[in-house]
């Protein structure tokens, strides 16, 4: 067989062709390629904490990106099982050994007020509650990240956010569950003391303020236990979601926890706990 110079020449091209092709397609594959660093990944269904496990992911193998959605990756693994992980949990997930149900939730947490938004004010009229509701935010937030978890802030500075903004955070990132901080304040000072978990959607917050709220039991405050509050923030939240008032600002018993760092770190490990018993039941 006998090949004219112009069909060797569009051999070559289409050689040429399927070799670029090829290596688009194996560079696109690689790059599109995440790896599981942590034990016990979990592969779902769906993309989301409420979807079945069909599948167990080694640790170090490569996974596959398909899609994305709601911050989980529809991904294949070596054995061609398909599913959805957590985004956040493969290639960068810091010290995290093992992946529990905690460290695959997204979780808004909320600094209630901020910006031109003070709150209240405490016992020495010098203080703003914005202020301290940032402070014990930002200390239950690294504690969630450091178990893993998808932390969401609708502040992290000291910055206005509207009543509105908070829960659409929260209903649009599909979160787990949603933490708005508070204090709470007297008509006087000194009248009242104590902390109390707020729910308003009964059937898909109780649940969470139970497992939450049996936690604060021990603190310095009086827990005064769970109840149901006409808040926007959690009003408006489609979400497991709750508000926390962790004491009572204008109260000098209550204020000389609320400022120190220790009561802050108090109040994180325990909500960090109620909400890992949450996720595991």
């Amino acid at each position: 067989m006998h090949f004219k110079p112009k069909n060797w020449v569009g051999l070559v091209t289409s050689l040429i062709i399927l070799v670029v092709a090829g290596g688009l397609l194996l560079a696109f594959i690689q790059h599109n390629a995440v790896t599981a660093r942590v034990s016990n990944l979990n592969l779902r269904q769906g993309p989301g904490l409420n979807y079945a496990v069909t599948h167990k992911v080694e640790k170090n193998s490569r996974l596959t990106i398909l899609s994305e959605k709601h911050n989980w990756y529809h991904v294949r693994d070596h054995n061609n099982h398909f599913g959805w992980v957590a985004s956040w949990l493969v290639d960068h997930p810091g010290k995290l050994q093992r992946a529990t149900a905690l460290s695959e939730a997204t979780i808004v947490i909320d600094p209630g007020h901020g910006g031109s938004d003070s709150g209240a004010l405490s016992i020495d009229q010098k203080h703003d509650e914005k202020t301290y509701t940032l402070a014990m935010a930002q200390k239950v937030a690294a504690d969630l990240r450091a178990r893993g978890a998808h932390v969401i802030m609708t502040r992290s500075s000291d910055t206005s956010v509207s009543l509105a903004d908070r829960p659409a955070l929260a209903n649009t990132n599909q979160a787990d569950a949603f933490i708005s901080f508070h204090f709470d304040s007297s008509p006087a000072s000194n009248l009242a003391s104590g902390t109390t978990t707020y729910y308003y959607h009964r059937q898909s917050s109780y649940k969470l303020a139970r497992a939450v709220n049996q936690q604060m039991s021990d603190l310095p405050l009086t827990n005064r236990g769970i109840k149901y509050g006409n808040f926007e923030v959690i009003r408006d939240n489609s979400r497991p979601a709750l508000l926390l008032e962790m004491g009572y600002i204008n109260t000098k018993k209550d204020f000389t926890q609320i400022s120190s760092s220790h009561y802050q770190q108090q109040v994180a490990t325990r909500v960090v706990t109620g909400l890992s018993n949450y996720f595991k039941s």
